[in-house]
């Protein structure tokens, strides 16, 4: 008897989502709670569970179409027994004579792609059905392609004249023959429902508020070193890595007490204030950057910052970001070093009214005490809703911040 597959509930006022990949196909054998396919919807990808073990039956949509919360996706064969001939599956060879022993087909993993990750690996020329996934269950990320690239893990060279190079075939590549030197290409790939989102919302907190930057730049010295020394024995006793993250964002809540416009908002004509610092950080994830929120970071330990940081970075590369993880935020902080950038004017994430944006560390030449000397210093960008935050308050913030990173010791004595 076929059991519906429906989507699930998906959170407070989502109402539908994008079908983004089918894990299982007609014919396969799926356990009670596998998942089948993955939805994208405006802030992250959901796995759809299978109600029940069986075979999986049919796939009612296709990956790209809208489906709304309830609507039936998919039916599931209840029970074990042999799984169903695939649609359109060959016929089996006549067993009069030994079968040629054939390659082994590519996983899952390795066949069902992202367009970020499909691109990665046309660019870096490696073959995926060679790479192992680090995503939830042996997806390939877009992360996983470009170490591959960088250690040299590639496909084979092709036979001679191949009707189609491997890698084109695994990709499902429209042009299935070699092309020709110097063609030119264009890829047409739609927009996931989180990026649609993400562009949305950056354009509309452009049109809406007044957003303005400003930048300080801090020696990085003191937390280096404090890092350096103290960093095996954090590690032992939390069983975490001491980073740069716990310290910027315990600067941030002890500037924000002398600032608390930068941690308020605006609801019409009304200001927001809060006494708690729910802090937005963004992460990398296979599809985008997104902002998991870490709430009353105020009133965390480093050691709890940091497992905080370290967790959600593992659920966004494993795909598992809840709603909640995403909801609410008082301030965010992005940190564009970790990609190598040296300056930049962050987007504020509306309602909030500011963001803070870190950038890459590097050693150039400061003047101490009338000598000029080498220090590892990082630019620090401020951008912030001119609406609700004055020029002499952001200057004033990043100051605050500025003297808590470059003297540590601040941020133990609350001052």
């Amino acid at each position: 008897m076929p059991t519906d597959v429906k989507v699930p509930t998906l959170g407070e006022s989502i109402t539908e989502a994008t079908l983004g990949a089918w894990l299982k196909h007609p014919g396969d054998a799926i356990a009670a709670d596998e998942p089948i396919a993955t939805l994208e919807t405006d802030k992250v990808s959901v796995d759809v569970p299978s109600p029940v073990a069986g075979i999986f039956g049919e796939a009612l949509v296709a990956e790209g179409d809208t489906v709304a919360v309830g609507a039936i996706i998919a039916r599931v064969v209840e029970g074990g027994g042999s799984a169903a001939a695939p649609v359109a599956a060959a016929p089996a060879p006549a067993q009069t004579a030994p079968q040629a022993e054939t390659p082994a087909a590519p996983s899952d993993a390795a066949l069902r792609l992202s367009p970020a990750v499909r691109r990665a690996v046309l660019e870096n020329h490696v073959d995926p059905s060679a790479i192992q996934g680090s995503g939830k269950d042996g997806r390939l990320t877009k992360d996983d392609v470009l170490a591959a690239a960088k250690s040299k893990v590639a496909a084979p060279a092709p036979a001679p004249a191949p009707e189609s190079a491997p890698v084109e075939s695994l990709l499902a590549d429209p042009v299935a023959v070699a092309r020709p030197a110097g063609a030119r290409n264009e890829e047409r790939v739609k927009m996931t429902r989180l990026r649609q989102t993400i562009a949305t919302r950056l354009k509309d907190a452009q049109n809406t508020a007044a957003i303005l930057t400003t930048f300080n730049d801090v020696d990085m010295s003191a937390v280096i070193a404090a890092r350096a020394r103290y960093k095996d024995l954090f590690e032992k006793k939390h069983g975490i890595r001491l980073g740069f993250m716990g310290f910027f964002v315990k600067a941030a809540a002890l500037a924000a007490r002398d600032v608390p416009s930068v941690n308020a908002s605006l609801d019409g004509d009304t200001i927001v204030y809060h006494d708690y610092l729910d802090v937005s950080v963004a992460v990398s994830a296979p599809k985008g950057l997104v902002v998991p929120v870490i709430r009353s970071a105020d009133r965390m330990s480093f050691a709890e910052i940091e497992q905080a940081i370290a967790a959600y970075g593992k659920k966004a590369k494993d795909g598992t970001l809840s709603m909640d993880d995403m909801k609410g935020g008082t301030f965010t902080i992005s940190n564009g070093g970790v990609f190598g950038s040296l300056l930049s004017t962050p987007i504020i994430n509306p309602p909030q009214s500011a963001v803070l944006g870190m950038h890459r560390i590097e050693d150039r030449p400061v003047a101490r005490d009338g000598q000029v000397v080498i220090r590892p210093m990082m630019y620090l960008a401020l951008s912030y809703d001119h609406r609700l935050i004055d020029s002499r308050e952001a200057v004033t913030f990043l100051v605050r911040m500025k003297e808590a990173i470059e003297d540590p010791t601040r941020l133990l004595i609350d001052l």
